[in-house]
């Protein structure tokens, strides 16, 4: 079961923008003329997006039983998410619908493979004990949800511990912005934790001294918050996962052709190797797979049309330049 917020991506492809970034290319801004008619190339509105859908879809092409809890509105954009989760087979049962709501609706601004969205999370009504009812799941994967849901996070955790769940957890941008302490116990709580280098650094400055910003000393330092499993993704340099024993590392699977939209990269990679840990237990192969999955959704606009069918994955690998291999570093 995957929980997180459910939304509409609206992708509009801008033809006529300025990206600036610094001497290290690694704070860009973009900027437009103000005031003016922006010419813009086309525009793409994908239904059932959002961190949790797009690790839901995922496992259930990778074939697990997938089901999702997320919240909706009684709109017709609501409608069209509903829609698109049961086209893609995940199960509704745990899908929400709230009177009153708006079902959540971001704006991407894209050029060229890289994009900055609009968010609004509306303000829903979570409720697990009311939600969940008597289902147990063996995974939950967790993931964004709205500023307002502080309680609910500890509603999970107690959940999770009491019925032995184990739990990917791959924070979102308010989840990150709380920090650890106030999530200490979804953090106690989780078997696999995922982000980005930059998102690590972030969480882990405020808590721990680091001596330095290598991914060895990230990996252990977020390990040490409780965490049984630690991913973290350097981008084009690879992924990196650890379990308190040993770590390994996996560079990026080679794009066929240059990307045309990186959204849902993240959540393709995450939910790949949550789905083929939690079948396998083997955290080299997990690895080795969730590159391959985020090589093939940057090819589409989009975080879904590009997720592959677990056959299809697997010729990716057998198919790997020889220097696709997982290296252990520790």
């Amino acid at each position: 079961m995957t929980i997180g917020d459910i939304l509409i991506d609206a992708f509009i492809q801008l033809d006529d923008a300025r990206v600036t970034c610094d001497v290290n290319d690694e704070e860009c801004t973009i900027s437009m003329r103000w005031g003016d008619k922006i010419p813009y190339k086309k525009l793409t509105v994908v239904p059932a997006v959002g961190n949790g859908p797009n690790a839901s879809v995922s496992a259930q092409r990778l074939g697990a039983e997938s089901y999702l809890l997320t919240h909706i509105g009684n709109d017709n954009h609501g409608k069209e998410c509903l829609e698109a989760l049961e086209k893609n087979g995940v199960h509704t049962d745990y899908v929400i619908t709230e009177n009153g709501q708006d079902t959540n609706y971001h704006f991407v601004l894209s050029y060229d493979a890289e994009r900055t969205i609009l968010i609004k999370h509306a303000p829903f009504s979570y409720n697990l004990k009311r939600d969940i009812k008597d289902f147990t799941p063996e995974w939950i994967y967790f993931t964004s949800v709205a500023e307002d849901s502080l309680p609910y996070h500890h509603e999970i955790a107690e959940w999770v511990q009491e019925n032995n769940i184990n739990m990917a957890f791959q924070p979102g941008t308010f989840q990150i912005s709380l920090g650890y302490q106030e999530l200490k116990d979804i953090y106690e709580a989780t078997k696999i934790f995922f982000c980005n280098k930059e998102e690590a650094i972030r969480i882990l400055e405020p808590v721990t001294e680091l001596a330095d910003h290598d991914m060895k000393t990230l990996l252990k330092a977020m390990h040490d918050l409780g965490p049984s499993i630690v991913c973290l993704t350097d981008g084009p340099d690879g992924a990196y996962a650890y379990d308190g024993d040993e770590a390994w590392f996996v560079p990026m699977y080679p794009d066929p052709k240059e990307p045309l939209d990186r959204t849902g990269a993240g959540d393709s990679f995450s939910s790949t190797f949550t789905t083929v840990y939690a079948e396998t237990g083997n955290l080299k192969e997990a690895l080795l797979r969730g590159p391959i999955n985020s090589m093939s959704v940057v090819q589409y606009m989009g975080a879904q049309e590009g997720l592959l069918q677990r056959d299809r994955l697997e010729e990716y690998l057998e198919n790997a330049p020889e220097d696709y291999k997982a290296e252990k570093i520790m």
